[in-house]
């Protein structure tokens, strides 16, 4: 009876060890296939969050409409990292005069082509910015705003440099308003531009689509008399401004065209480009 009972337990031992053996080697077939602490970031595909990337599956519109507004605009682009290495001298030669270039999302991302677009930018003479794409449900905003002028983002009077761009739209990962109240996404957006302020001197532009403001944050929250707008719309005009704007400073007005990335107009005349940029 003791012999059956002691190979009955050196059989349930060896049943473990070898589920556990199965085991080990199923995590580390995990750990290969997965990115190094993928599981602990949600931010899992950030190459292809860029700016507007979330308003051409909200917003109808085929993007390739445009009826200019009767008053001077500039054209311009924005670019990610989507875009790779941007030949720059064609893009000048082509007539843009701004770029915005993204930088970063939420607080574990830089974007690897940031270097060759944002200083190529300066070197073929065109006025260049960052941006940053908002993650509001993965760290605070002010969180994110240092995270941002320290990997990019920053600002310098040299009449070449836009103030950085905060990019608000739907949630390429989840629930479209990033699991915010009106009020808490009004306050987000606020204590990541306090920041910006804070380390730049700077207000920064804030992106975004009139619906994803009326929608996320109930249309409140003014932010009209300090920070510059950049609307997106594809439908042939700038359309309503979001909550007490009362025009935009930059219009992206299509997804795809002449330029590499989105297509840009500024409000107004070089002057005013330039004016942004010296603050």
């Amino acid at each position: 009876m003791a012999l059956r009972k002691r190979s009955s337990q050196t059989a349930r031992r060896s049943r473990l060890t070898a589920l556990s053996a199965a085991a080990l080697l199923c995590g580390a077939l995990l750990a290969t296939a997965r990115p190094a602490g993928a599981s602990a970031d949600p931010i899992t595909h950030p190459e292809r969050d860029w700016l507007g990337s979330q308003v051409a599956k909200h917003e109808p519109g085929s993007g390739r409409m445009l009826i200019r507004p009767n008053v001077v605009q500039t054209p311009g682009l924005d670019v990610s990292g989507w875009q790779g290495n941007v030949d720059w001298a064609s893009v000048a030669a082509n007539g843009a005069r701004f770029a915005y270039v993204k930088a970063t999302e939420s607080t574990t991302y830089t974007n690897p082509y940031f270097s060759q677009q944002y200083t190529g930018a300066y070197y073929a003479g065109i006025v260049h910015g960052a941006y940053h794409f908002a993650t509001p449900d993965t760290s605070s905003g002010a969180a994110q705003a240092d995270y941002f002028v320290a990997h990019g983002g920053g600002w310098s009077k040299d009449g070449m440099t836009f103030p950085g761009m905060l990019d608000m739209e739907w949630n390429p990962y989840g629930a479209a308003c990033y699991g915010l109240s009106a009020a808490g996404m009004v306050n987000w957006i606020l204590s990541f531009s306090n920041e910006y302020h804070a380390k730049t001197s700077r207000w920064p532009v804030i992106y975004t689509a009139t619906s994803w403001w009326s929608q996320c944050t109930g249309n409140t929250g003014d932010f009209s008399s300090t920070n510059p707008l950049m609307l997106a719309n594809y439908n042939g005009s700038p359309g309503p401004m979001p909550y007490n704007w009362g025009f935009q400073t930059i219009w992206q007005y299509a997804d795809s065209g002449v330029f590499p990335g989105d297509q840009d107009y500024f409000n107004g005349d070089y002057s005013r480009v330039k004016a942004l940029a010296n603050g």
